[in-house]
């Protein structure tokens, strides 16, 4: 196990060196948020960047103490630099008192992309992602918020293979043992949100998307149908947030159907 997370680590760090030189740009922007999936993308980024990464830490009015305390706790043994801008006025500004949890959630993530973004061009960076497989596959992420990056090491990961991955690389402790939470109001949990654990989730996943298995083959093999259910119903629900928007094609070379141009392409 060790060795196959010491050859992912290299691979990641050069992969991020890669992508963000091959912009032209040097340096990095991530939002830390006290969690763990941006806790190894912090991480994998001071290695491959040092100085020239910045965290960003957006609390909101709902975000809990522990969240900061633990992602300054990260930045202090990592000696990475960070900023903390606060969403809670923007928040104030729009909210009130009849929108849901689902809409306070979305628009606090999307504020924080704002800010990341803005950041980014202040600091001459690129965002790097912090949503994991399990994440991108289930469609728990919100559109134009957490979900957007330049650039994302983690997106090939399962949520089980984080945990697993930030103990190798040495994240902090009370990092490691928090339930996962988006941290989006008072007491939100992902599991709790989806109804089972990231391990059982994991486990479908795996089945159905990397060895392709039917959902009578899932079935056989003894998994809860309502999860499975479940997890096949939010992988076709969700896939929408996984592609770019769906350009009309009126012309003979359109974007996204004809115009295909390597993404790193030089003139």
């Amino acid at each position: 196990m060790t060795k196959k997370y010491r050859l992912l680590e290299k691979f990641l760090v050069k992969f991020l060196q890669d992508e963000v030189l091959k912009t032209g740009l040097k340096s990095a922007v991530v939002g830390l948020s006290g969690g763990i999936d941006s806790a190894v993308v912090a991480v994998l980024a001071k290695k491959a960047f040092d100085d020239n990464l910045l965290c960003i830490m957006m609390p909101s009015q709902f975000s809990s103490k522990e969240s900061i305390e633990d992602a300054k706790e990260l930045s202090d043994k990592f000696n990475m630099r960070y900023e903390i801008i606060s969403i809670e006025p923007m928040l104030k500004a729009y909210i009130d008192e009849n929108m849901s949890n689902l809409r306070i959630g979305n628009l606090s993530a999307r504020l924080r992309m704002c800010v990341l973004y803005d950041i980014s061009a202040r600091e001459n960076a690129l965002v790097i992602g912090t949503s994991n497989k399990s994440e991108l596959l289930l469609g728990y992420g919100t559109l134009f918020g957490d979900l957007a990056s330049a650039v994302n090491p983690i997106g090939d990961l399962y949520k089980s293979e984080i945990f697993e991955f930030a103990e190798y690389l040495g994240v902090t402790k009370n990092i490691l043992d928090k339930p996962p939470s988006a941290d989006l109001w008072e007491g939100q949990s992902d599991e709790d949100d989806l109804g089972f654990s990231y391990n059982e989730i994991d486990k479908v996943l795996k089945d159905f998307v990397d060895d392709r298995l039917s959902k009578d083959e899932l079935l056989q093999k003894g998994y809860d149908k309502k999860l499975c259910d479940l997890v096949i119903k939010r992988i076709y629900q969700n896939h929408f947030k996984r592609k770019p928007p769906v350009i009309a094609k009126v012309s003979n070379r359109s974007i996204g159907h004809d115009f295909l141009y390597a993404r790193d392409v030089k003139l």
